[in-house]
């Protein structure tokens, strides 16, 4: 019975295999996006984050003013 599931089980090299043509079947499915398109939206991330960082540093400003009115 143990030598029977021995047999049954596939390759590593097979399975290897099996893998990469899975990934690449998927990898051909993709819509892959334009060089306007990347480029539009790292200009958005960009200014997003650029935009959070300046309101998140406004805040620590005003929030440290306070803080030493309060407690100093």
């Amino acid at each position: 019975m143990a030598e029977q599931q021995q047999q049954k089980k596939p390759n590593i090299f097979k399975k290897l295999i099996r893998f990469a043509k899975d990934v690449h079947s998927e990898l051909k499915k993709v819509i892959w996006p334009t060089r306007n398109q990347v480029i539009n939206n790292t200009v958005i991330v960009l200014m997003v984050c650029l935009l959070l960082g300046g309101v998140i540093w406004i805040l620590d400003a005003v929030l440290g003013y306070l803080y030493k009115l309060v407690f100093l």
